[in-house]
């Protein structure tokens, strides 16, 4: 990330967008490669990010697939050396893989503790330790992390999604102390409530009080999060972005 570029995009940038195939993830991919990045979408899901992949090819976009579970070390560490064979390095890291349940305290078992947490911040802890000699290489790089307005307000029956953002938040500022001397920088984006098949296992109220109390008056689309990652990927836009958390949240968080 030292071109002397300022287009204020990332054209000929190396990104590899973990949970690409996720509706904000897609979003993430289609913007950045847009824009002129070279990206890898990585996923649990291969087909859905084969086909995704495949489609911006077929518009002339540089783009592949790779096959990841952020759950398993061994497939991160084989995600990341398959991205930086296919795209000949890496520059940016957008770490947007996630998974959300609805349990009140008193009835939520450890299991589902424990996957929620392992998900949300294990997975961004893994993606990241792995990606740093990559972005070291390269000389430089951005990581951007999705967390969540959760995260930072809290919310009642989803205490182990909020711990859990809340942690990336608290990583993503302790990583970019780090490595930004490096020439690394890291931070987040934590969307509000935004319209995507991710919460359907929430509750009908849960998600009828959200919408209700939005200052903007509604949910967010993911092509509306997607801009704050090109931000803080781009030159010289994200130059200056250290361990912060940018809100595209509807005025669900005012900071």
């Amino acid at each position: 990330m030292n071109s002397t570029k300022h287009d204020g995009r990332i054209a000929g940038r190396r990104v590899v967008v973990i949970g690409g195939a996720g509706a904000i993830g897609e979003a993430i991919v289609e913007l950045l490669s847009a824009e002129g990045g070279a990206v890898v979408v990585a996923d649990h899901d291969l087909a859905a990010a084969q086909a995704l992949a495949d489609r911006l090819r077929r518009e002339s976009r540089t783009a592949f697939a790779v096959a990841i579970d952020i759950s398993d070390e061994r497939s991160v560490v084989d995600a990341f050396r398959e991205a930086a064979d296919r795209l000949g390095g890496i520059d940016v890291l957008v770490n947007s893989a996630g998974m959300i349940t609805e349990s009140p305290i008193d009835e939520m078992s450890l299991a589902e503790w424990t996957r929620v947490v392992e998900i949300n911040l294990g997975g961004v802890f893994l993606g990241c330790r792995e990606v740093l000699p990559y972005l070291r290489s390269a000389g430089g790089g951005r990581i951007i992390n999705i967390a969540s307005q959760v995260g930072q307000r809290g919310r009642e029956r989803l205490t182990h999604y909020a711990a859990a953002k809340a942690g990336v938040i608290g990583f993503t500022k302790a990583l970019a102390r780090e490595v930004a001397g490096e020439g690394i920088l890291v931070n987040a984006v934590a969307p509000g409530p935004i319209d995507t098949g991710f919460s359907a296992t929430l509750s009908a109220e849960t998600l009828s009080e959200t919408a209700k109390a939005l200052p903007l008056g509604r949910t967010g689309a993911p092509a509306e999060v997607a801009p704050s990652v090109l931000l803080l990927a781009s030159e010289p836009g994200g130059n200056l972005y250290v361990g912060q958390t940018l809100g595209p949240n509807s005025g669900d968080v005012m900071l």
